[in-house]
């Protein structure tokens, strides 16, 4: 981890090749842009990984996050990492990211932070953001982070999400939308 509660801890790798964790230099630009800290926000992580994103926002103040990831792999590392890390108001799932969504909006959550980090090959994140505002799953004032591949480029408004920041970090670019 980079700050907060969980500084210094390292998290573990998810087993094989299918998953590509963030950078840490990334990691620190995109919490530098959209934090650095936090007030007991909910957090969506999708795509979830490590969990690395979500957990660096609870480690950061954030209050609640659910992390999504389809791998059974993954889903087992986050929950490692979530002990590892410490932390408290954690909740894992083992599905497709779409069928989550479906779930957490018929359960009424809602959220300040959301993180989007599927697979580089995938260029459809929007879409999320999108079916997100349309059951309204995103809290006023929101933030969605997008982590994908350099040579994608995202629209300047998705919805009420407005693009309010994009950075590059080699062949790794982050988008950085408000909900207004």
């Amino acid at each position: 981890m980079i700050s907060g509660s969980a500084r210094g801890r390292p998290l573990k790798a998810v087993p094989g090749n299918g998953t590509r964790p963030t950078a840490d230099r990334v990691k620190e630009a995109m919490f530098h842009m959209i934090g650095p800290y936090f007030d007991g926000e909910h957090v969506l992580d999708l795509f979830a990984g490590t969990g690395g994103l979500g957990i660096e926002a609870l480690s950061r103040g954030a209050g609640q996050a659910v992390f999504v990831d389809i791998d059974p792999k993954a889903a087992e590392t986050v929950r490692a990492n979530i002990a590892a890390a410490k932390v408290e108001g954690a909740e894992v799932y083992r599905s497709d990211a779409m069928r989550a969504l479906k779930a957490l909006a018929r359960r009424g959550r809602s959220f300040d932070l959301i993180f989007l980090d599927p697979p580089y090959r995938m260029r459809k994140a929007d879409e999320y953001l999108l079916f997100m505002e349309r059951h309204g799953m995103v809290r006023e004032g929101a933030k969605a982070v997008i982590e994908h591949d350099a040579s994608t480029a995202y629209p300047e408004t998705c919805g009420r999400f407005v693009l309010a920041k994009r950075a590059e970090y080699g062949d790794t670019a982050v988008s950085i939308y408000r909900f207004e």
